[in-house]
């Protein structure tokens, strides 16, 4: 069965200057992202795009999404395999493309999760879980171009 889980959010611009859009260069990218009960999320343009780089862009956000998603299917795939994981990193990369009229898109986004276990002989599963938690990730299901997985596993 099918359940539907909606997300509402609020998005402000901050950025007016004074002009707001008068000139490309006039206004200001910043912006906040507001959701009941969680903290702000300050954002910006990338720096590319006359961002403020001490601000979250929405690139740096998508990918950021993939990764939280890939950690939080492996810990339920790690879980219901009985794997117990003890730590986890990653280091995730995306490339986006610009195109000549302005627009442009991801191309692909790479994840690479270091997990650590505790139990020597869950080393080899806890490498194999990588596969089905990549496929239960909402985020990486809705997106239209590779996501790659080049995971470690460690024991502790």
């Amino acid at each position: 069965m099918n359940v539907d889980h909606h997300y509402a959010l609020e998005l402000e611009w901050t950025g007016n200057r004074g002009t707001g859009t008068s000139d490309y260069r006039a206004y200001g990218r910043d912006h906040i992202v507001r959701a009941e009960g969680n903290p702000p999320i300050e954002g910006s343009s990338d720096r590319a795009f006359f961002g403020d780089p001490e601000r979250w862009n929405p690139e740096e956000l998508m990918v950021a999404a993939l990764s939280q998603c890939h950690l939080l299917s492996y810990l339920h795939v790690a879980q219901r395999n009985g794997v117990v994981v003890i730590a986890y990193t990653d280091t995730p990369t995306g490339t986006m493309t610009t195109t000549p009229d302005g627009g442009g898109h991801f191309t692909s986004v790479t994840l690479r999760p270091e997990v650590t276990v505790s139990d020597a002989s869950q080393v080899e599963l806890a490498q194999t879980l990588h596969e089905e938690a990549a496929r239960l990730c909402f985020i990486a299901a809705s997106v239209n171009f590779p996501v790659g997985h080049e995971p470690t596993t460690r024991l502790a």
